[in-house]
């Protein structure tokens, strides 16, 4: 233990001991009670004498107050003295309290440490974290990778795209709305940036659709009229407002525009009940619309320059197609995506897409595997590392959820 650190602690433990023997060794002169309480009587006499001189007592109730004044003055007077302590005995219950002080708080402190603490952990100072190849389970660690990273490269909207919905899972709200500020600067403006603006900014009001969250989530759905996030905040905002009327409309459309298993229906149907506004049943099969309600789903958006999703003719053909010939054309497509990959396994983004959709598909084992694939893929990168641990934290999956 360095020199310094165990002076500290010696420091604290001489504290904590002086607490308990400072009011012990101090010596108070023993105060007689009967004359305390005599004295008080006499000052309640003297009183009296003012309230009747000054006209603010009649001379009827200050004679009775005197008579059961002065009965308690006889009374007191009367009364046994009380038995003198024994100044030996009070010496050696002060001793006894000083060496329980002395010797039982520091025994105490240690016999907690050893039955709660971690006596044999080595020592694990932040610069030699910082210095030593990113550890995936230390979010802590991450972050400030990437904070650094940012420090010397603050234009790079993707850092900021990272670490904006870390911030808000940590519960640094007001770095996460700077955060995703930052990103739509330097990344451009999205629906899926403007809709994760919004709900950080609804996040920072404690719950409350604050006038800037309501413009934010306009922004959103004016740049793509599907965002879910942007219409169901819309929808609180407007049952804040006290506007049922227009809230029942807007979480009413959401939910017929929405896809059977769409993870948001849950939360529109209860704020509909919460209202008590009727809750329609979702559409029994989807249509062209359910590729896009899918991709505005996904918390963190995929990153600029990211190739290109299915084309219009390919969710025009899947349109054409029962549910059964879907599953298989998105099935095909996904494996795809892990034979590329399994090629050429520097696509970050690629990864990230691919564990989605195997999440999607049900196949959480197989997504799990993706996730461990890209993590070793891009074992030396903090950045992508941070981003992944985002994911699996996102979707619980991973070593970070016990799987």
């Amino acid at each position: 233990m360095p020199a310094s650190l165990f002076a500290a602690f010696a420091l604290m433990t001489a504290a904590a001991v002086m607490a308990v023997l400072w009011p012990l060794a101090r010596r108070r002169p023993l105060k007689d009670e009967t004359a305390a309480d005599l004295a008080v009587y006499r000052d309640q006499l003297n009183e009296l004498e003012r309230d009747q001189a000054a006209g603010r007592l009649p001379a009827a109730q200050a004679e009775a107050a005197r008579i059961e004044v002065s009965r308690r003055m006889l009374a007191a007077a009367d009364a046994p003295p009380e038995p003198v302590q024994d100044p030996v005995r009070a010496r050696s219950r002060r001793r006894m309290a000083a060496c329980l002080a002395l010797v039982g708080v520091p025994l105490a402190a240690v016999g907690l440490y050893a039955l709660l603490g971690t006596p044999g952990l080595p020592g694990a100072p932040l610069a030699a974290r910082l210095a030593a190849p990113p550890d995936r389970t230390d979010v802590a660690i991450l972050v400030r990778k990437v904070e650094d990273h940012l420090a010397a490269n603050p234009r790079d909207g993707q850092g900021y795209e990272i670490l904006a919905p870390v911030y808000l899972r940590l519960g640094r709200v007001d770095d996460a709305v700077r955060a995703y500020a930052q990103a739509i600067q330097y990344l451009g403006d999205t629906s899926e940036r403007r809709a994760a603006l919004g709900e950080a900014l609804v996040v920072q009001a404690n719950g409350v659709v604050t006038k800037d969250a309501a413009a934010t989530f306009q922004a959103a759905l004016a740049l793509d009229p599907t965002s879910p996030r942007a219409r169901y905040f819309l929808g609180l905002a407007a049952e804040q407002d006290g506007r049922k009327a227009d809230a029942t409309a807007i979480w009413t459309k959401l939910v017929q525009d929405s896809p059977p298993n769409a993870p948001w229906l849950g939360l529109v149907r209860t704020a509909l009940e919460r209202i008590g506004a009727p809750v329609p049943p979702p559409p029994s099969a989807a249509g062209p619309s359910d590729s896009v309600m899918r991709r505005d789903a996904a918390p963190v958006p995929p990153a600029v320059g990211a190739p290109p999703g299915p084309t219009a003719q390919d969710v025009q053909a899947a349109a054409q197609l029962d549910a059964a010939g879907r599953a298989q054309m998105i099935q095909g497509m996904v494996d795809r995506l892990q034979q590329r990959l399994d090629a050429d396994p520097k696509d970050l983004d690629g990864w990230l897409r691919l564990v989605r959709a195997r999440m999607v598909l049900g196949e959480r084992d197989k997504a799990a595997a993706a996730l461990s694939s890209a993590r070793a893929a891009f074992a030396d990168d903090a950045t992508a590392q941070a981003r992944l641990a985002a994911l699996a934290d996102e979707l619980k999956i991973g070593p970070e959820a016990g799987n």
